[in-house]
């Protein structure tokens, strides 16, 4: 094997696949990244046999032929290279990595021991545009839980449904739902893992290009322009989150967003040096009090809201509230209450299609 390639292009398709490298593996093979030279352009791989990313670039192919080479040595090397031309071949068990003045001779993997990614039968594809999805990812996927005890609710609800798309994540303290109108696709489901597509949003830029989604019965494969990532799927049944979304309020109230995050901001500074102590939130007349007490100190915050429906004292963990705050981009939103036991339901004003539930903690008066 043996080309030459731009180091920007080169370092660009090495960050991308890296991502999907072992870090915790016992097998040396998956810390590596696998590269095919052949015809005029480079196929890079990394997998850790959950995920695994392709992506291809142009490049002068002198000779064709494969190898796998550590990942993190072979990052470290083509970053700190000059930018300019970088020329790779392969001589005496050795890679050959030439740039300017610099070379570096290290040691490879045997390419025919890396393991091949899954064949996905494209027999469901949905098209959807990059920066919608990429929302999608960022308002839903921060919901679903880190407990690997319970691994359904470790990823994301995919669900087409009469053309549209519904993304919902859960952690059994709080619910995520956005939808979106998809041009057209069969109905469909699936669970996708929170890291694969957070993955797939750091890989997405900001361009409005298309996202070209394929679910198979055990993976899931995203198609980014030159680049793929194959992912496995959860196995489980998904609560029916249906069910769980309140249809009636008794309180609802309509809040500036920037304000109630700066309050909430505050307040987490005193409620999160105690054990256990949420803010709490006191509804009175067009009034939202927010306190929080812990053992050294506490605050008061006011702030002005429209209110429909009755006064309520109500509590909820500091930081379910701020990631919802934080990923809301409209000017105002609306939160709907039962009782003081009950989830609240917080909405953005304009952006009907997301919605956010919250469990209340319990606290003495």
């Amino acid at each position: 094997m043996h080309f030459i390639s731009q180091k920007k292009s080169l370092l660009n398709a090495i960050s991308i696949v890296q991502k999907a490298v072992s870090s915790k593996s016992t097998l040396p093979i998956l810390k590596g990244i696998y590269i095919e030279a052949v015809s005029n352009h480079l196929k890079f791989i990394a997998t850790d046999l959950e995920i695994g990313i392709e992506h291809i670039i142009e490049s002068n192919i002198l000779e064709e032929g494969t190898v796998v080479v550590d990942a993190r040595l072979f990052s470290e090397i083509v970053r700190k290279l000059p930018d300019s031309e970088v020329e790779i071949l392969l001589k005496e068990q050795q890679m050959i990595i030439k740039c300017q003045n610099s070379e570096f001779n290290i040691l490879y993997y045997p390419s025919d021991e890396f393991p091949e990614l899954p064949t996905i039968e494209q027999r469901a594809t949905y098209e959807i545009n990059n920066q919608v999805f990429k929302n999608m990812i960022r308002q839903t996927s921060f919901a679903t839980s880190q407990d690997e005890m319970k691994p359904v609710f470790t990823g994301v609800l995919v669900e087409i449904i009469d053309n549209k798309l519904n993304m919902v994540a859960l952690d059994g303290y709080r619910l995520a739902l956005k939808k979106v109108e998809l041009t057209e696709g069969y109905n469909n489901k699936a669970i996708i893992p929170a890291k694969t597509l957070n993955e797939i949003g750091r890989i997405m830029d900001d361009s409005d290009d298309t996202v070209y989604m394929t679910l198979s019965d055990k993976h899931a494969l995203f198609t980014l322009g030159e680049t793929k990532l194959i992912s496995r799927l959860l196995e489980g049944e998904f609560i029916n989150y249906k069910q769980i979304i309140p249809k009636e309020y008794k309180t609802r109230i309509k809040v500036s967003t920037s304000l109630l995050l700066d309050s909430v901001e505050r307040a987490a500074l005193i409620s999160r040096e105690g054990k256990n102590n949420p803010i709490k939130l006191n509804i009175v007349g067009d009034k939202l009090i927010i306190t929080s007490n812990s053992e050294v100190g506490k605050v008061q915050e006011e702030i002005d809201i429209e209110t429909e429906g009755e006064d309520l004292n109500i509590a909820f963990n500091s930081k379910y509230l701020l990631d919802v705050l934080k990923i809301i981009e409209d000017e105002f939103l609306f939160i709907d209450f039962m009782t003081s036991i009950n989830p609240g339901l917080i909405r953005p004003e304009e952006d009907i299609n997301y919605k956010y539930l919250i469990l209340p903690v319990r606290v003495s008066e």
